[in-house]
């Protein structure tokens, strides 16, 4: 039976500060004081999984036992069926230690080349963990293509490359109320609020 998540205090299982100021974005709304790992002091676990839902779940468990408090973790990346499905779960490491989006950006052009087939969609997986060892997990999916060059300088890693479907500005342009009306980020956070958060006032 799906656990619901109760109080106001919870952490955001992450030290990258685009995901990090998404989540709480999404989160104040609920009623929620969440707070992120980095201002914990929590170490970052090695994400030693092999899919989206299995490093979320390691990022928010570890957070959770350590801060004593309900842990919300994303994992989440760029998946390019060109491309064999890659960067997928490899998306932050494909930026470096220096979390170097544009050379990541960089490298999906080289890799891509003339390749005509430029469709993509980025896959994000939720995970809420409670100290007791309890996991719920929710995953979230939005289409789009790829252009070069990346345009705009709104969200963070692969976004200013990054047209959904049916649109014509990249993530990277939108404002962040369009961006979070149709993200994949926004799309597993729905699934989470109606299973494991109690309506709000």
């Amino acid at each position: 039976m799906t656990r619901r998540c109760e109080g106001t205090r919870l952490v955001v299982a992450s030290h990258n500060p685009g995901k990090v100021r998404e989540i709480e974005e999404l989160l104040r709304p609920r009623g929620f004081r969440p707070v992120s790992a980095s201002e914990l002091g929590l170490p970052e676990p090695e994400e030693i999984g092999t899919t989206f839902a299995e490093n979320a779940t390691i990022k928010a468990s570890a957070a959770a036992s350590a801060a004593k408090l309900p842990a919300l973790a994303d994992d989440s990346g760029l998946v390019i069926p060109a491309l064999g499905g890659a960067p997928g779960i490899r998306s932050a490491r494909w930026a470096g230690p220096e979390r170097d989006f544009g050379a990541a950006m960089q490298r999906v052009q080289r890799e891509l080349g003339d390749r005509p087939d430029r469709h993509a969609h980025f896959i994000c997986a939720l995970a809420l963990a409670w100290p007791d060892g309890h996991v719920e997990t929710f995953e979230g999916r939005v289409d789009g293509t790829l252009v070069w060059p990346p345009r705009g300088m709104r969200g963070f890693g692969y976004d200013p490359m990054f047209v959904p479907e049916g649109g014509a500005l990249t993530f990277g342009e939108m404002e962040p109320a369009a961006k979070h009306a149709i993200s994949h980020r926004a799309r597993a956070f729905a699934k989470l609020v109606a299973q494991c958060f109690s309506a709000r006032p």
